[in-house]
């Protein structure tokens, strides 16, 4: 729902801040006090269109952000949207921004993000419909109009098992298609997927050669260098000739005075032993460095040998993987194509029988939910047309238009070959007759105004089952009615909102209502005032919430010059719309507990 609304320097606003009710709101004031001003800056706040009026006179920008507690339907819709570009939601609110300035410069944000227009239009849909302006409504989308009936009329489960034949048809189709490429076209593929299959298997690649060639290179490149190493450590234990001692010499000769010294002192016996020890130990390592050095390989042509397997590797890396593990895989889904077109003809066989079981399932399925939405939407045009007698609308007439496209691939229904997506074979529009003597025409085309609100407001109080919208905001509903269809007016709108206690799981929708007719107002679970003041030489909007008294005052006023007897009028009208409300309530909470 919306919670707040702030309103900067917006036509005649030159600040406003709004915390509306989760129910019914109700707006008044005088003509031209800035009420289709607050909506005007709704439709801004949602993506409509940036008009130059807008901006507030000797002001740089304007600028309206609103604050949105997400049901969790929103949240369903909403939340995929803002994962998409990478936008943070922690919790359940949403926080839209927009800044107009007098350059035209256009500034979105979402959760303190910038967005582009079109995101925050995507988003807005989901947000709130304003009846009397079609930017935002969701009845007025026909490509929508097949999920209301199908959610009316409880089909999803229907739609949902076409969907799966059609998905499951259009992949069998287009392997068929992948198949059936032109001869030319399968010899050139052959001959590819041949040369690679036969270039990776004639490698003989193996996991970790790699590595393994590559330690091989290092030895073999520097075996020269290890072997002058090796001799000269070894050099350096046993000396280089006769005359020049090595390290094993010297070690001999501190040996042997060692010894000489434990004949005097017996003590030192450790130190003998120790000294025999480093001898021997130098001894062995002299050994295994000439048996290293004389071991080191000089070998150029297996080095050569080497240099030529990974100059392979390298180039099969350049074309089929980064690691030998992706190349073998490319090979082996090279051969599994290759296998695949050689079977070509037998595998088009299979899935032409496919195709054909698919077609008529899918021709049987779609067709049962025809004939469901076709039931579901005569009730639907009953029920709608029960509520608008209730709204002074008593000749008009609606329906729900289901039409079928000739498809010479689609799918056998009733003897013809039809168009079927995911969602059926139906083309599904709604239609509406406002005028007695006129024939049903598509409701997105109708004309705006309090008609047509009063049109939406039946809609919405029959399709509330499957309306997931958060917000309703009706403009101009009272138009062109008395106040005795008000009162009925006003009760069906607060019937739509949380405080009404709707039957359980049913959608559930905050309502802002500007209005004229008293008898719609006193239904209001908030009620707010505006009008106009003169501060100074300029023009100002306000608006205040009403409560008790000031209430009571307002609606006196709505009824007529303001005196005792309005007052007792106005009194004795939140009275008997408090009795409604409470026979309402009364109502749907036994059908809540019927139904539990």
């Amino acid at each position: 729902m919306l919670a707040e609304i702030d309103i900067a320097n917006f036509a005649i606003i030159d600040r406003l801040h709004l915390q509306f009710h989760r129910g019914f709101n109700v707006l008044t004031g005088e003509t031209g006090a800035g009420k289709s001003i607050i909506i005007d800056a709704v439709g801004t706040l949602l993506g409509g269109r940036a008009q130059s009026e807008f901006l507030r006179a000797g002001a740089d920008k304007t600028r309206v952000e609103g604050t949105f507690a997400l049901n969790p339907a929103a949240r369903a819709s909403i939340f995929p949207i803002l994962d998409e570009i990478g936008i943070e939601h922690e919790d359940e609110n949403l926080i839209i921004t927009r800044e107009i300035n007098r350059e035209g410069r256009n500034v979105c944000r979402v959760n303190g993000r910038t967005v582009t227009l079109h995101v925050l239009q995507r988003i807005g849909e989901y947000l709130i419909d304003i009846h009397g302006q079609s930017e935002h409504l969701s009845l007025l989308r026909v490509r929508e109009h097949v999920d209301f009936i199908d959610r009316y009329g409880n089909l999803w489960d229907q739609r949902a098992r076409v969907a799966e034949r059609v998905k499951a048809l259009r992949a069998a189709r287009n392997e068929i298609k992948t198949l059936m490429m032109d001869e030319r076209e399968i010899a050139r593929r052959v001959d590819r997927l041949t040369y690679v299959v036969a270039e990776i298997t004639d490698a003989n690649l193996r996991l970790g050669e790699e590595e393994t060639l590559k330690q091989e290179r290092e030895l073999l490149g520097n075996a020269e260098l290890r072997a002058n190493l090796a001799d000269h450590a070894y050099r350096a234990l046993y000396g280089a000739g006769e005359d020049e001692k090595g390290a094993i010499d010297l070690s001999n000769e501190a040996l042997q005075a060692v010894a000489g010294l434990e004949k005097y002192d017996p003590s030192v016996k450790g130190l003998r032993e120790e000294a025999e020890s480093a001898a021997a130990q130098a001894d062995d390592l002299a050994r295994s460095l000439r048996t290293y050095r004389d071991a080191v390989d000089h070998n150029p042509a297996r080095l050569q040998q080497i240099d030529e397997r990974l100059d392979l590797i390298f180039r099969l890396k350049r074309k089929y993987g980064d690691t030998l593990e992706e190349i073998l895989k490319y090979g082996e889904n090279a051969a599994a194509e290759l296998a695949g077109i050689s079977h070509s003809e037998q595998r088009i066989e299979e899935l032409r029988v496919q195709e054909g079981q698919l077609l008529t399932e899918i021709g049987a399925l779609a067709g049962a939910l025809s004939r469901a939405r076709r039931e579901a939407g005569e009730r639907l045009a009953r029920e709608i047309e029960t509520q608008l007698q209730d709204l002074g609308m008593a000749r008009s007439k609606f329906g729900v238009s289901l039409e079928r496209a000739d498809d010479p691939d689609g799918v056998p229904v009733d003897d013809r070959r039809v168009a079927c997506d995911t969602t059926g074979i139906d083309r599904v529009e709604f239609m509406v007759s406002p005028n007695p003597g006129e024939p049903l025409k598509p409701l997105a085309k109708i004309a705006s105004g309090g008609e047509t609100s009063r049109l939406m407001l039946a809609m919405k109080s029959v399709l509330a089952v499957a309306d997931n919208t958060p917000t309703l905001i009706f403009d101009e509903i009272d138009q062109g009615i008395g106040g005795r269809t008000g009162g009925v007016v006003g009760n069906k709108l607060w019937a739509l909102t949380p405080t009404a206690q709707r039957i359980a799981n049913t959608p559930q929708h905050q309502v802002i209502c500007i209005t004229h007719l008293p008898q719609i107002a006193a239904f209001g679970d908030a009620h707010f005032k505006i009008h106009k003041e003169i501060v100074g030489d300029r023009t100002i909007t306000r608006i205040n919430e009403l409560k008790n008294t000031a209430r009571i005052e307002e609606l006196a006023n709505m009824l007529g010059t303001t005196t005792a007897t309005t007052r007792q009028n106005a009194e004795e009208l939140l009275a008997e719309v408090k009795r409604q409300k409470h026979a309402l309530s009364a109502v749907e909470g036994a059908s809540v507990k019927s139904k539990t």
